[in-house]
């Protein structure tokens, strides 16, 4: 194994375990309460995305941690990260550490996920043991549209936050 493919699983077990951290947080904090959160942020059925952002997290953060289907993974984290960047940080400024949370973690989530996929999983994955190494402008393609996609098509049909008046009342 080279330097690369350390740096790679290294990568690889941070994101995803991070990713399952978070979904399995979804579910112990009561997935009705997170639901309840989602559909302030204007995403209805907020149940139904409490389960999809769970089931998303933990699925692809385990696959992407195991180097299994990665673009596959990281398309699916993305996907997650760009609706969490445009429902709740946008317009709270770039910094995670204000009280408002802004949008550099998600964003360095992403970007993260999205480089793996242009990489490779690396030797130490289960694609490669497995044969099925998908890298390059493939692994790009298949990350980057696929959870850019499946973002907007998330957005387009479930994403109506409330009126700007409406929130101040």
């Amino acid at each position: 194994m080279t330097a690369a493919d350390f740096g790679l699983l290294v990568l690889r077990l941070a994101l995803g375990l991070m990713m399952m951290a978070h979904g399995y947080n979804k579910v112990k904090g009561g997935l009705d309460g997170t639901g309840r959160w989602f559909e302030s942020l204007g995403m209805h059925p907020g149940w139904l995305h409490a389960r999809l952002a769970a089931c998303t997290e933990l699925g692809a953060g385990l696959l992407f941690a195991l180097g299994l289907l990665t673009p596959a993974a990281a398309a699916g984290i993305i996907g997650v990260m760009l609706v969490a960047g445009l429902t709740d940080h946008r317009g709270k400024g770039f910094f995670i550490f204000r009280k408002d949370q802004g949008w550099e973690y998600v964003m360095i989530i992403g970007v993260a996920a999205f480089a793996v996929a242009c990489i490779g999983a690396g030797k130490a994955s289960i694609d490669h043991g497995l044969g099925l190494d998908v890298e390059g402008w493939w692994g790009a393609a298949i990350a980057g549209i696929g959870g850019v996609g499946a973002a907007a098509l998330v957005l387009a049909l479930c994403y109506r936050p409330a009126p700007s008046s409406a929130k101040a009342s």
